[in-house]
C-alpha cells in the first residue's frame, strides 16, 4: 500500500463521470471529510453540482488529465466505460486510481469478461464470441435458439441487444446492433435475478452486502428489494464468487455482482460492474454504512466500514417524468427520496429514486 493511505481527510479524491454516482460519490465523501473534484464533458453535470470543483472536458483531454493530477490524492470513476487509456494516462501522471485498469479492461469487453469470471471461479451462461452472422449460425447449434445477442462493449439499460429467436433470424440479428462485435449468451432459464454489492479494501478485506432481488422492465432495474430472501446456500455461493472475483483483480472499491439464480439453486454471473451500482442504492437508507461511503472508505485506504442492514428496502428507480411525483413521495412516511438533480427528465432516464423503509422481520 502507498505511503499516502490512509487518505486524511481535506484531500481531494477524483471522480471520472458526472452522473448520479459521481453525485452520491461526492456527497459521501462530503461527509467523510474529502473534497472531490469531477472530471466530465458534460457542462452541467448534477455530480458537478454537489463536488467541490470540476474539470468540463473529454476524458483524454491532456491538459485537463495534467490539470486533474495535480490537484487529485487518488482518482476513481463512476461508469465503466472510461476510457482505459485514461486511466493509464492518470498513473503516469502520479495518480493512483482505483479500482485499477485490470477490472476495467475486463468489465469493458463482455467476451473477456466472461472468460474471467469462468477463469476465477464465477461460473456464467454459455457464450460464444461474434464477429459475423456465420458466427451466429454457428453458436446457435452449441448453444440453443433463442440466445441473446449483445455488443462486445458499451451498451447498458438494455441498449446494444437482441434476442436471437433462430437460425433464420441471424443475419438481421447481427444488423439489429449495427453488426459490432458481439457476443452471443446461451439463455438462462433463471428463477429470480439478484445482486450483490461487494467491497474489497486496499488491505485485502473483502466485505458483502446482503444480496438483493432485482425486477427490470424494458432492460433497464426497475426495484430492488433488499435483503432478498434467500438460503444459506445461495448466501455462501455468493459470497464466495464475489470474494473470488475480486481477489482475482486485486480489486480495491465497491462491485456490483449481477446474478441469475436457477431453479436447481445454482447461481450464474450475469455481468459485474467495477463502481458503484444501481441495485446498491437501497443501501443509502437500509444500512450502517452505504455503498458511496464503502467505496469511499476503499479508495481512500480507509478501513471498510459495517454492512449490517438496518431495515427491509424496496429501491424504486423513478424514470423519466415520474420524478415529478416528488410532492406526493415526499409526504410518504416511510419513504425516502433521492432526487439527482438533472435536467431534461427524458423517458426512460433515471432522474432519481425512492427507497421505501420497513422494519426487519
Amino acid at each position: 500500500m502507498s505511503d499516502i493511505f490512509p487518505l486524511p481527510p481535506g484531500s481531494t479524491i477524483g471522480i471520472l463521470g458526472g452522473g448520479q454516482l459521481g453525485r452520491m460519490l461526492a456527497l459521501a465523501a462530503a461527509r467523510l471529510g474529502f473534497d472531490t473534484l469531477i472530471l466530465t464533458p458534460e457542462p452541467d453535470s448534477c455530480a458537478a453540482r454537489v463536488a467541490t470543483s470540476a474539470i468540463v472536458a473529454d476524458y483524454d483531454n491532456p491538459d485537463a488529465l495534467e490539470a486533474f493530477s495535480q490537484i487529485a490524492a487518488v482518482a476513481t470513476f463512476e461508469f465503466e466505460n472510461v476510457p482505459a487509456r485514461v486511466i493509464s494516462q492518470l498513473e503516469a501522471l502520479g495518480v493512483e486510481v482505483a479500482p485499477g485498469p485490470l477490472a476495467l479492461a475486463v468489465a469493458q469487453d463482455r467476451v473477456d469478461e466472461k472468460g474471467f469470471l469462468n477463469g476465477a471461479g464465477a461460473p456464467t451462461v454459455a457464450f460464444a464470441a461474434i464477429d459475423s452472422a456465420a458466427d451466429i449460425l454457428a453458436a446457435l447449434d452449441t448453444l440453443g435458439a433463442p440466445a441473446l445477442l449483445k455488443t462486445r462493449r458499451e451498451g447498458y439499460d438494455g441498449k446494444g441487444q437482441t434476442w436471437v429467436e433462430s437460425h433464420a433470424d441471424a443475419q438481421a440479428a447481427f444488423a439489429r446492433i449495427g453488426t459490432a462485435p458481439a457476443i452471443l449468451e446461451a439463455r438462462a432459464n433463471f428463477v429470480r435475478e439478484l445482486s450483490v454489492i461487494a467491497a474489497r479494501g486496499r488491505d485485502g478485506e473483502v466485505s458483502c452486502y446482503p444480496p438483493g432481488e432485482n425486477h427490470h422492465e424494458n432492460g433497464i432495474l426497475r426495484r430492488t428489494v433488499a435483503p432478498a430472501s434467500i438460503s444459506d446456500d445461495a448466501l455462501l455461493q455468493i459470497e464466495t464468487i464475489a470474494a473470488r472475483v475480486l481477489t482475482s483483480l486485486d480489486y480495491v472499491g465497491v462491485m456490483g455482482i449481477e446474478l441469475f439464480e436457477l431453479e436447481d439453486g445454482r447461481l450464474l454471473v450475469n455481468e459485474i460492474a467495477p463502481r458503484v451500482h444501481n441495485s446498491g442504492h437501497w443501501t443509502l437508507d437500509g444500512c450502517e454504512v452505504d455503498q458511496f461511503e464503502q467505496h469511499i472508505r476503499a479508495v481512500a485506504g480507509w478501513p471498510l466500514g459495517v454492512t449490517t442492514p438496518l431495515a427491509h428496502v424496496e429501491m424504486e428507480n423513478l424514470l423519466g417524468a415520474e420524478i415529478d411525483a416528488w410532492p406526493a413521495l415526499a409526504a410518504e412516511a416511510e419513504a425516502r427520496l433521492w432526487h439527482y438533480g438533472k435536467g431534461e427528465a427524458r423517458p426512460g432516464r433515471k432522474m432519481g429514486h425512492v427507497n421505501r423503509l420497513r422494519a426487519l422481520k
